[in-house]
C-alpha cells in the first residue's frame, strides 16, 4: 500500500458527507412514503390501517414520523434507532415466520430498511441536515472524538 492516498480517493473522501446525506434523504422519503400510503391511502392503492390497530397502524405511524425526520436529518440518529428498530420487528414477527431467507419470506423490504437504518444511527446524518443546522451534529461529533493520552 502507498503511503499516499490516491487523489481519487482524497476526492471520494470529501464527497462522503454529502453522498451519506443523500443515501439518508431517499431512505426517509421512501420509509415516510410507506408510512403516508398505510395511514392515507395515499400513494398506491394498498389498503389504509384502522386507527389503533396493532401493529399496523402504530408501525404506520413509526414509519411516517421517523421517516420525516430521517428525511429531513432531525435526531438522525434517535430517529434511525427507532426505524431500524421496527423493521427488525416487522421482519421478525411477520416475514421469518414464512422461511429463513428474505428471497423466501419476501423481507427484502424489511431486512434492507432494517440494516439501511442501523447504517445510519452510526454515521449519523451527514451533510445537509436540520442536525446540523441546530449544531446537534457537532456536538455528537465533539463527544465521539478519541480520547488521546
Amino acid at each position: 500500500m502507498s503511503p499516499h492516498p490516491h487523489p481519487l480517493s482524497n476526492r471520494l473522501n470529501q464527497a462522503q458527507p454529502y453522498a451519506l446525506a443523500g443515501f439518508r434523504i431517499v431512505i426517509g422519503l421512501l420509509f415516510a412514503c410507506h408510512g403516508a400510503a398505510t395511514l392515507f391511502g395515499v400513494l398506491g392503492d394498498g389498503p389504509t390501517a384502522t386507527a389503533g390497530a396493532w401493529p399496523g397502524w402504530y408501525a404506520a405511524v413509526i414509519q411516517l414520523v421517523a421517516g420525516v425526520l430521517v428525511l429531513v436529518g432531525l435526531g438522525t440518529r434517535s430517529a434511525a434507532f427507532l426505524a431500524s428498530g421496527s423493521m427488525a420487528y416487522a421482519y421478525f414477527s411477520v416475514h421469518q415466520p414464512e422461511g429463513l431467507f428474505p428471497l423466501e419470506n419476501s423481507g427484502e423490504g424489511s431486512a434492507l430498511f432494517c440494516w439501511a437504518f442501523l447504517l445510519l444511527v452510526f454515521t449519523g446524518p451527514g451533510a445537509l441536515s436540520l442536525d446540523r443546522v441546530f449544531g446537534g451534529a457537532a456536538r455528537e461529533e465533539r463527544r465521539q472524538e478519541p480520547v488521546t493520552a
